[in-house]
């Protein structure tokens, strides 16, 4: 499922850096609502891309390769056809 895997991407790319405790008692941190915070943060980065009335027409790939560039932040890869 496209979804999970998104999701699971970013999970990974919030949790990377962190140190690993085991601990279970004391669990308060919401992964649903961290990640859903990410996610806004980058429909938000990916609006203001669209919006950018200051390129034109013929740079329309940048504006796709800016999309892209927000989901790799984010953890999640541009897939094959990003490999240039």
């Amino acid at each position: 499922m496209i979804g999970v895997n998104l999701y699971k991407e970013i999970l990974f790319k919030l949790l990377e850096n962190e140190e690993v405790h085991i601990t279970f008692p004391n669990l308060t941190v919401n992964i649903a609502e961290i990640v859903e915070l990410e996610c806004y943060k980058a429909l938000q980065n990916i609006k203001a891309v669209i919006e950018d009335d200051g390129l034109e027409d013929r740079d329309c790939f940048m504006k796709v390769e800016r999309i892209v560039a927000e989901f790799e932040r984010l953890g999640s890869s541009g897939g094959s056809r990003h490999d240039f």
